[in-house]
């Protein structure tokens, strides 16, 4: 019996960086989840113990990747960006090391917001002050690849949110689905409709400019739409707002139907989106059932009184893409 390494990967997971950005006496902060793994010219340090290929810095490899992970946080331009802090990080990575050909980096960015104070008659954001509102995070997910030469870069970039709780109390409804001697469940016009949404989308492919400095820091934003600037921001809020707008205001017919008129919408407001996948697990509500002492709580316009249920629970996934 024989095998053969068909595929590997080495790097530094869980990194976590804070950084403040400082312009007087405002600032700007970020937090970050960093994860960059990387491949390339690697397989002897499985199959032969030859440790010389990680990193050049023999078993210290993920410490390499964690120092320069801090480093291009404070050096880098681009930190308070996580779709393009990430390219720089994976660009760098490809850029100075000739025996690594592939890049990938993952950013969970939390959420900090600046903390509303008084100032007399007005109300206006803290400059330093920051309050943590919600466990949503923004998700970025890169893949920087120099398999064809370290001057013919491309990348590709998804990005997201993950772990935004949404619910609403009525206009979400299933009835008419397909019965047979298993199904229990019981037809429902008006529901509680409650959701922690995964959002993922994923821009085209698009070529990134190879450093020319000797030190491979220099990186230039690649031009995702062509003709005009890659304003992944600028997308993130769009595809956050029609998240909660179509669910809040759709009349929904099931989670799937809902679930579809957002990606289509993000679709049509986002020319560099290529594809969009969504992943909503029902967090289920259950009107309590008082019967046992008189009380009405189990029919839709009744009840008021619910068990939250963790588990099991419904998954609805579906990905939408771009047709040409």
């Amino acid at each position: 019996m024989s095998c053969a390494l068909s595929h590997a990967l080495y790097g530094k997971d869980k990194v976590r960086v804070f950084r403040v950005v400082r312009e007087g006496g405002f600032h700007n902060v970020v937090e970050y989840n960093v994860r960059a793994l990387m491949e390339g010219d690697i397989e002897t340090s499985y199959t032969q113990a030859d440790n010389s290929v990680v990193m050049f810095t023999r078993l210290t490899t993920t410490y390499t990747v964690k120092n320069i992970t801090y480093f291009l946080a404070k050096v880098s331009p681009h930190v308070l960006n996580p779709e393009r802090f990430a390219l720089h990080l994976g660009t760098f990575l490809v850029s100075k090391y000739k025996h690594i050909h592939k890049a990938f980096v993952d950013i969970e960015m939390l959420k900090w917001s600046r903390i509303p104070v008084s100032e007399g008659s007005d109300v206006k954001p803290h400059p330093f002050s920051f309050v943590r509102d919600g466990e949503e995070k923004r998700i970025v997910s890169v893949e920087v690849d120099a398999s064809n030469g370290k001057d013919k870069i491309t990348g590709l970039v998804k990005a997201g949110i993950k772990d935004l709780l949404v619910l609403k109390s009525s206009g979400s409804a299933f009835t008419n689905f397909w019965r047979d001697e298993y199904t229990t469940l019981v037809e429902v016009d008006d529901r509680i409709f409650s959701t922690s949404v995964d959002l993922e989308y994923t821009y085209a492919p698009f070529s990134i400019a190879s450093p020319t400095d000797e030190k491979k820091l220099e990186f230039v934003v690649p031009g995702v739409v062509k003709g005009g600037v890659w304003d992944s921001d600028g997308v993130f809020e769009r595809a956050r707002n029609v998240t909660l707008q179509v669910f809040a205001t759709d009349d929904s017919a099931s989670v799937q139907a809902t679930l579809y008129k957002m990606e289509q919408q993000i679709i049509a407001e986002n020319d560099g989106v290529d594809h969009v996948k969504y992943t909503l697990p029902n967090k289920h509500y259950v009107p309590v059932d008082m019967s046992y002492i008189g009380i009405g709580n189990t029919k839709p316009t009744e009840a008021e009184v619910f068990i939250p249920l963790a588990a099991p629970s419904g998954l609805i996934s579906a990905t939408a893409s771009r047709t040409k």
